[in-house]
């Protein structure tokens, strides 16, 4: 593993540090984009974005045709540090400068190209994905949701559930089938979606802490132009498993939050003298060195994407991991805290943390996969025929 920053990496380090010092000042501080932003919040967080954007700043993976910066990987480790050094809030569109804007640029035509991405980029316009089904969640492939081709586009008829930001959602990357005959991974198509056409309902789904930022989305005889195709007709499994072209040192970032709630963790129990005890610190090393393994492991993924080599055994293993520490770090502060770690903060990461082993993929499907692809086990047995 060779994780020493290059040149060019520090030299953009030093700009953005400089940046943030002069532009991330206290009407900025303590923003956190999440499921339910007051507008007050939803206003600073707008202009926020469009500062990032509007200096190179809010995708710098991207092309700089687009707005980015050509950012290598190094680079895109430099700034991950640099925000969570400094507890910037992300974007207005998590998911589309990381997921559904590499799949228009990929798949798009000029076209959508240049209608989507500036938008996207400055948070002019929120998206969402419209991916997963009552029926289809982990087998995505399975999805029912109908678009059938009129002389203009396509009607949709079904329903989409876990949606992330649906209810601030001005467009939506949906994946529908369009040729039921065809085996499940085929027949699929994706389309380009606006939030705001007839027939389309969200409902929000309200979650054991009282947030909302998941919805179900009913569609009702949904009619969709034809320019709203990305990619070919049928074949949008294809693009649906576009790989992350651009944010490959997002990786990064998955550390950078749980390390720093760690440290914070330690800092406050010994601020408080409970470090004394022999069994709360065993507790707190404990979670300090898993969080750093999770470094370790981040670390050699951004060393072979930095190398152009293709994802080792780590990238699987990652998500598991931070799934898992992020479950175990509650945990241990009720642990060390007591009846104080019940109310307010902590009380609401301890119950938020439960849905850390579902978000971005299952713990289960994860180590089936670590199982099958990295140690050689036999395959699981299909639900049903591929």
């Amino acid at each position: 593993m060779d994780f020493t920053p290059s040149p060019e990496a520090e030299s953009f380090r030093t700009e953005f540090r400089a940046w943030l010092d002069e532009h991330f000042t206290d009407e900025f501080r303590g923003l956190a984009f999440r499921g339910n932003p007051s507008d007050d919040e939803l206003s600073r967080l707008h202009r926020w974005n469009r500062l990032l954007a509007d200096s190179g700043y809010a995708a710098i993976s991207w092309p700089s045709t687009y707005g980015g910066r050509d950012a290598g990987v190094m680079e895109q480790v430099a700034f991950a540090e640099e925000c969570s050094r400094a507890a910037t809030p992300t974007t207005l569109n998590p998911i589309g400068l990381a997921n559904i804007a590499p799949s228009i640029m990929a798949f798009g035509t000029d076209q959508q190209k240049d209608r989507f991405l500036r938008p996207m980029l400055r948070g002019d316009e929120i998206w969402c994905q419209g991916f997963s089904e009552p029926d289809a969640g982990s087998d995505l492939a399975s999805l029912n949701c109908q678009a059938t081709a009129t002389d203009n586009g396509w009607r949709i008829n079904g329903q989409k559930v876990w949606n992330t930001y649906g209810h601030l959602a001005s467009w939506c990357e949906l994946l529908v089938r369009t040729d039921p005959s065809a085996t499940k991974h085929r027949g699929i198509t994706c389309l380009l979606v606006d939030m705001a056409l007839p027939g389309i309902e969200v409902r929000p789904l309200v979650t054991a802490t009282g947030e909302s930022e998941f919805n179900e989305i009913f569609f009702t005889d949904v009619m969709v132009p034809a320019d709203a195709l990305l990619g070919k007709e049928n074949d949008g499994w294809t693009v649906a498993m576009a790989t992350l072209t651009f944010e490959r040192g997002g990786v990064a970032a998955l550390h950078l939050q749980l390390r720093r709630r760690i440290a914070e963790l330690i800092a406050e129990a010994r601020l408080s003298g409970l470090t004394t005890d022999p069994l709360v610190r065993q507790r707190l090393a404990g979670l300090h060195t898993r969080g750093e393994t999770l470094r370790y492991l981040a670390d050699r993924a951004v060393t072979r994407a930095a190398h152009d080599l293709p994802p080792g055994p780590e990238s699987s293993l990652i998500k598991i991991v931070w799934s898992s520490i992020g479950q175990e770090l509650p945990i241990v502060a009720a642990e060390v805290f007591g009846m104080e770690a019940l109310s307010g903060p902590r009380a609401h990461d301890l119950v938020s943390s439960r849905s850390l082993s579902i978000a971005g993929g299952t713990t289960e499907v994860n180590r089936n996969i670590v199982g099958e692809r990295v140690l050689g086990l036999p395959r699981e047995p299909s639900p049903s025929p591929a």
